[in-house]
C-alpha cells in the first residue's frame, strides 16, 4: 500500500501519531483521548477525528461504543503499508522487518526468476534492460532514483513470469523493498548493484531457468549483506 500523501496540519498529525503507535509510545489496548492528543499536537478535533479515519485505514486504530477510540492489537496492523513500515524503521524495529523482507523475497524472487526464464517475452526483456540502465545511471548519483529502477526491475521480473498473481506480489514486496533501498543507497559502503542483476537477467534472457534461479539466491544474499554494511555499529574502540 501507497505512503499515505496528505499535506500540511492533517499529514503531519497523521505521521505524529502513527509513529507514537508503532514505536510503543501509544501501546496496544491504550484509549485515545481526542480532545488531549489534539491539544498536545495544537490541533483542532476535526483535524483529529480525519487523522483518525486514515490511522483506522491502516489497521492501527478502532472505535467501539462505550470504549472510545483505541490502539489496535499489531495482529489488526496493516504490516504492508508503505507508512507503518517507514515508522517501524524509525521507531528501530527495522532489522525484524529487514529479516522478515528477506524470507519473504527468499520464497518468492527466485521462483518468479525459474519461471520468468521460461514465460518472457521480448516486452518483458525491455522492461528489465529498461530498469536495469537506469539503476545504472542512478547508482552513483541519486539515492532515490536508484531505489526507484531497483523496484522496477523487481516489479519487472515478476511481471514476466506471465502469472498475473505473482505480478501483484509487488504489492507485498514493494513497500518493504523501497524502505530497504532508502536504507542502503543512502550510503556509499555497499557495492554496484548493476552485476548482480545483469546476471539475472542474462539467465533470463538466455531462457535457462535454473540459472536465473540460481542467480537470484546470489542476488538476495548480496541483498542482505549490503543491508547488514549500512546497519551494522562497529563495536566502540577498547581502552588502551
Amino acid at each position: 500500500m501507497a505512503a499515505y500523501t496528505g499535506r500540511g496540519v492533517h499529514g503531519q498529525v497523521v505521521h505524529a501519531l502513527g509513529s507514537r503507535i508503532v514505536g510503543g509510545e501509544l501501546p496496544e489496548g491504550t484509549t485515545l483521548d481526542l480532545r488531549a492528543l489534539g491539544e498536545d499536537l495544537d490541533v483542532s478535533l476535526t483535524v483529529m477525528r480525519e487523522s483518525m479515519k486514515v490511522l483506522a485505514g491502516k489497521g492501527l486504530i478502532d472505535a467501539r461504543q462505550k470504549r472510545g477510540t483505541f490502539v489496535r492489537e499489531r495482529t489488526y496492523w496493516n504490516l504492508l503499508d508503505a507508512d507503518i513500515i517507514r515508522w517501524q524503521v524509525d521507531s528501530g524495529a527495522g532489522q525484524r522487518l529487514m529479516r522478515d523482507l528477506a524470507d519473504v523475497r527468499s520464497i518468492v524472487e527466485p521462483a518468479a526468476a525459474h519461471r520468468a526464464a521460461l514465460h518472457r517475452t521480448g516486452q518483458d526483456l525491455e522492461a528489465l534492460q529498461s530498469a536495469l540502465d537506469a539503476m545504472a545511471r542512478a547508482h552513483t548519483h541519486s539515492p532515490a532514483d536508484a531505489a526507484e529502477a531497483d523496484a522496477a526491475f523487481h516489479r519487472a521480473l515478476l511481471n514476466a513470469t506471465g502469472n498475473e498473481m505473482l505480478a501483484r506480489m509487488d504489492l507485498l514486496l514493494e513497500p518493504g523493498l523501497r524502505e530497504r533501498d532508502r536504507m542502503v543507497h543512502s550510503h556509499d559502503r555497499t557495492d554496484d548493484p548493476v552485476p548482480s542483476h545483469q546476471v539475472v537477467l542474462d539467465a533470463i534472457r538466455d531462457q535457462d531457468p535454473t540459472r536465473a534461479e540460481l542467480a537470484m539466491l546470489d542476488l538476495l544474499a548480496k541483498a542482505v549483506h549490503d543491508l547488514d554494511q549500512v546497519t551494522h555499529v562497529p563495536d566502540s574502540p577498547r581502552e588502551p
